[in-house]
């Protein structure tokens, strides 16, 4: 087997070289090679990764800017390989990832897989503190944490691998962002293939945003899953719907208590301690638990609202995905 690493980047050239300094490290002693997409960037990622050309075995192809869904179907067109693995440029790889996942596709073999996240011990108290919020049982279900308690597993496109057979028979990405991922494991699935977790295959997700890029993130997941929910509603699960109600019980809450009514606000007082408590400790720092409740009520009030908003447009009053969030829609040109 010969795995093909597509990494897209924009204008990131400097989380290109951590990555490749990264890959120089692994133990995976078999042949790869690794293709570097460069998204319309106007700071171009070149100079740094000729710095690696002899090193490892890398090409490099600059097109013109379409999405991160868009260039990893271009990257694995013009990629070798028979099975393509997928990061984000801003990730770290650690060095045993391509011998673990060599190691699960022998043992159970999947056409298509994720991973999940961790955080790095220099990565910044924000960095870390969002790293927890997405990846806790908590917040998300863990689900991007590792966590195998669903019955399809949804790959993110941060860290991912996909056959090329699988990627030839779906076409790929398409062209929403973000939702290109699950968009592909359901079209997957309908297809006959089958998605798997390989839960030592984690990569250090670095995130590289502050707070207002972190709201604007999760508010457009957020309006990303009514859209898919609209394409693929026998997909659709009640569960989806819990960030908004959860953000709308807080607001409730909040007005009760102000009419002598604290028993709801109550139960989120109890929930924000237990999650100070469980950051707290899985970060061994108090700093990143507080930080951690900022993340989570951003991630919460984001995603809720940003959902409200497109299920209203989207599912009630039926308007085209493209029309209500042109935002959340690359252009790909034939």
């Amino acid at each position: 087997m010969y795995f093909s690493i597509i990494i897209p980047v924009y204008n990131r050239p400097d989380e290109i070289k951590e990555l490749l300094e990264s890959l120089l490290l692994s133990d995976y002693d078999k042949e790869y090679e690794v293709v570097i997409i460069e998204d319309g960037s106007s700071v171009s990622c070149r100079e740094e990764v000729d710095k690696f050309k002899d090193k490892l075995n890398i090409s490099y192809y600059y097109k013109e800017n379409s999405g991160p869904g868009d260039s990893r179907n271009f990257g694995m067109k013009e990629a070798q390989g028979d099975y393509f693995i997928i990061f984000d440029s801003d990730c770290i790889i650690p060095k045993q990832y391509l011998s673990e996942v060599e190691k699960e596709l022998k043992s159970s073999y999947a056409d298509c897989f994720g991973g999940p996240d961790a955080a790095l011990d220099s990565f910044s108290d924000i960095q870390k503190a969002i790293n927890f919020t997405m990846t806790s049982f908590l917040t998300t279900g863990g689900i991007r944490g590792g966590s195998e308690k669903l019955n399809k597993f949804q790959p993110r496109s941060f860290n991912m691998g996909i056959s090329k057979i699988a990627f030839e028979d779906s076409h790929g990405f398409g062209n929403i962002h973000p939702g290109e991922d699950p968009d592909l494991s359901i079209r997957l699935w309908k297809m006959g293939y089958q998605t798997r977790l390989f839960p030592e295959a984690f990569v250090y997700h670095k995130r590289r945003i502050d707070w207002d890029k972190f709201s604007v993130q999760v508010s457009k997941f957020g309006k990303a899953r009514p859209i898919l929910n609209s394409w693929y509603p026998e997909y659709s699960k009640l569960t989806f719907f819990f960030p908004t109600l959860f953000i709308l019980g807080l607001f409730l809450a909040v007005l009760l208590f102000f009419f002598g009514i604290a028993w709801l606000l109550s139960c989120y007082v109890i929930y924000f301690l237990l999650l100070l408590i469980s950051a707290t400790i899985q970060t061994k720092s108090l700093t990143i638990g507080l930080l951690s409740l900022v993340a989570a009520y951003k991630q919460f009030y984001g995603y809720g609202l940003g959902f409200l908003n497109s299920f209203i447009k989207v599912i009630l009053l039926k308007q085209k995905p493209q029309e209500a969030f042109p935002e959340l829609f690359f252009k790909v040109k034939p």
